[in-house]
């Protein structure tokens, strides 16, 4: 368990003679949730959940012949996302935080939101690749019950799913791969396996694969080949994420459409207080946040889960 800080610990920062004393000396990675997230509320009056569900579509008009032909609608799939508590506290002894001669006390109980950041990152980036080839019940609860990237997606309309409903591949990233994803996404089917239109717009990538990624999209003539053909896929939008952990997985997104279909829900952003114990002088400090994420539709994604 966790104790306060107290002075004979932390000599240093009470030594004037001290010309500095360096304070997270590392430079923190940036906030990308926003990026690849929509974030439709902040502090929703809903209380501990938000339920999304769906209607489908409908069919093909068809040729009048006298009376008007009637069509109805599926109800589709439910989510829903269940907010999740985190909380970091941090104790300091009166002392210490009296006698720091540095201020690196006094700024220690800010850093937790570096902390919250970090693992608000993590958390993004768990949704986004890591964890899209499994169940991840996490935030949410889904009714289709199978994993963001998957062979098996249903639906609720009783249509074929034999054709357009397979967003998973196991081929490792190359032109000929990225190229067959882009054309397997722009096939994707509806609830009643219509035509939709789907636009695959950025590659995600793991920092392990950014200069296979690089040479794919950057490349004018076709990668590793001694032709010179135009490449298809040249100027092609490329994003990678420190905190994608596969060094081999990658996904092909369509980036309007995951803004809608990819959700973030801030209950709390993030909420500090302060406390003094009255017995030992001990300052106490907490950070508390609340939110939630996940998917309500898969057909924003292509995910590649590569041995």
């Amino acid at each position: 368990m966790a104790v306060p800080l107290r002075s004979s610990a932390f000599p240093d920062v009470l030594d004037a003679r001290m010309t500095k004393v360096f304070n997270e000396t590392y430079r923190q990675l940036p906030d990308r949730v926003a990026e690849f997230f929509g974030m439709p509320s902040t502090g929703s009056k809903q209380g501990d959940t938000e339920r999304y569900s769906q209607t489908g579509t409908f069919g093909d008009v068809e040729e009048f012949t006298g009376t008007v032909s009637y069509d109805d609608v599926s109800e589709g799939y439910d989510v829903t996302f269940t907010h999740v508590q985190y909380a970091k506290g941090f104790q300091i002894e009166r002392a210490l935080y009296d006698d720091d001669k540095t201020g690196i006390m006094d700024g220690k109980p800010r850093d937790m939101a570096k902390a919250l950041q970090r693992t608000r990152q993590k958390h993004g980036a768990s949704i986004l690749l890591n964890n899209a080839f499994s169940v991840d019940s996490t935030w949410i609860s889904h009714t289709e019950n199978v994993a963001l990237s998957s062979n098996s997606h249903t639906t609720r309309s009783g249509a074929s799913t034999s054709t357009g409903f397979d967003n998973l591949t196991t081929a490792a990233l190359s032109a000929v791969a990225l190229e067959s994803a882009r054309i397997s996404m722009r096939g994707f089917r509806g609830d009643r396996g219509e035509r939709i239109s789907v636009v695959p717009s950025v590659l995600l990538v793991p920092i392990d694969l950014e200069p296979t990624a690089w040479e794919i999209v950057n490349s004018q003539g076709k990668p590793d080949s001694a032709n010179n053909n135009a490449n298809f896929n040249y100027g092609f939008n490329m994003k990678s994420w420190e905190y994608f952990t596969d060094a081999n997985n990658w996904a092909l997104v369509d980036s309007g459409m995951m803004k809608d279909y990819l959700l973030w829900h801030d209950r709390i952003g993030q909420e500090f207080a302060m406390v003094e114990d009255f017995d030992t002088f001990v300052g106490k400090w907490r950070l508390y946040s609340r939110y939630s994420a996940g998917h309500t539709d898969w057909r924003w994604f292509y995910g590649a889960q590569v041995s």
